[in-house]
């Protein structure tokens, strides 16, 4: 049962599903919902400052390496492109809608890259970024929880 509640949190860790896979697989695993949902939250919202301080700190570091500065300027590039509009046209709110979409290429991870390359406040970000999470949790949440009744 622990096993399946560090799964589940590791998954929302993840830049490969967040709280969007995370949620779903402790709930179908049989985990008490709530607790569920409330770790995978936390571990989701998490995420912004391990990754703000990757981005400020050792990002600048590693940029020194051609594969990893080739690397880092595509996922800059995508991040820009995916959330780019929506953050120069809407700010604050443009990010939050950005991130609160539960499907994939959108998230926290993306969040918080296009903050970081649009300047955005820090503070600012952070909330909006964790806005957007609640939201995209309470959908998956809900969704996995209405599917999970109707069978």
């Amino acid at each position: 049962m622990i096993l399946n509640l560090v799964w589940s949190v590791l998954l929302s860790l993840s830049p490969f599903g967040e709280s969007k896979v995370g949620i779903p697989f402790g709930m179908l695993k049989g985990l008490n919902i709530y607790v569920v949902f409330i770790c995978c939250l936390v571990a989701n919202i998490l995420v912004f400052p391990l990754l703000m301080f990757f981005l400020e700190k050792v990002n600048l570091y590693l940029t020194r390496w051609h594969f990893y500065k080739k690397t880092a300027l595509f996922v800059a590039r995508r991040a820009k492109t995916l959330a780019g509009d929506k953050i120069e046209k809407y700010g604050f709110w443009g990010l939050v809608f950005f991130v609160m979409l539960p499907v994939p290429g959108t998230g926290v991870y993306v969040g918080c890259i296009a903050a970081y390359l649009f300047r955005m406040e820090k503070k600012k970000a952070f909330i909006a970024n964790s806005i957007g999470i609640s939201l995209s949790a309470i959908i998956v949440w809900s969704t996995t929880l209405l599917s999970m009744k109707s069978f």
